[in-house]
């Protein structure tokens, strides 16, 4: 039987392709400067890690080790083709700063590897769930670098949403410091590498406190004896 809640957690926590999988780096720490270039890259991305989870699995039957990997790929691709074109019709200036790192979702390892170690083996619905948890995890790490560094970097978070929500969300700015003056380090590429590793950190140190909690609760269960009952003589 399929572990839904198993695949849910690897996606969003024990296997995240962020954090634990350190996979997609390039994009992540190039567009994560604000809230909504990062929210914009994880949801195309969530979007090709479900699709084309799902088209390789429907194909998985159908495809010879010779050509796989190709497939794989092209699917990818046309996937990856649709997302821009989206973009260009209803979020273009967002589309335009995001750049070539819409297209470079092609080549991410993690979108490849998901499509080759799971959805190539599973069934659809297992596939499509393995690829939006992926995808979401992926998403939840670019939106909470994007906030740190937009927060340290600028002094404000949501800025600029409407560019991808429209002009609903031109008012959704919160300004944490004003006149503030801004921390370069946050908005450079460095500033991306240390907040991501600071995140990778507070992962493994939560999941380090997770451990030692289920230890000290496995020690301090009570341990049960079993009482043994011997009938019959014994003779020496």
């Amino acid at each position: 039987m399929t572990d839904y809640r198993k695949i849910s957690l690897d996606g969003l926590w024990n296997n995240n392709p962020a954090t634990v999988q350190i996979l997609g780096l390039c994009p992540l720490l190039a567009v994560s400067g604000t809230v909504v270039n990062a929210l914009g890259l994880g949801l195309a991305t969530m979007a090709v890690l479900a699709g084309s989870n799902i088209c390789v699995s429907l194909i998985r039957h159908y495809v010879t080790d010779a050509i796989r990997l190709p497939a794989f790929v092209m699917i990818i691709a046309a996937l990856v083709t649709v997302i821009e074109m989206l973009m260009q019709a209803f979020t273009f200036e967002l589309y335009e700063i995001l750049g070539i790192f819409i297209p470079l979702i092609v080549t991410n390892c993690a979108v490849l590897g998901r499509a080759d170690a799971f959805a190539a083996k599973n069934p659809p619905l297992p596939a499509l769930i393995d690829g939006l948890m992926m995808g979401l995890g992926f998403l939840i790490i670019l939106v909470i670098l994007g906030a740190l560094r937009e927060a340290l970097g600028l002094g404000t978070l949501f800025s600029n949403m409407d560019l991808l929500f429209g002009p609903m969300a031109s008012e959704w700015q919160i300004t944490l410091i004003a006149d503030y003056r801004g921390f370069l380090l946050a908005v450079l590429p460095p500033g991306a590498f240390i907040g991501l590793g600071l995140i990778i950190a507070g992962k493994n140190i939560i999941d380090k406190q997770l451990k030692d909690r289920a230890k000290r609760l496995a020690d301090a269960s009570p341990k049960t004896s079993r009482r043994v009952r011997t009938t019959g003589s014994v003779s020496g």
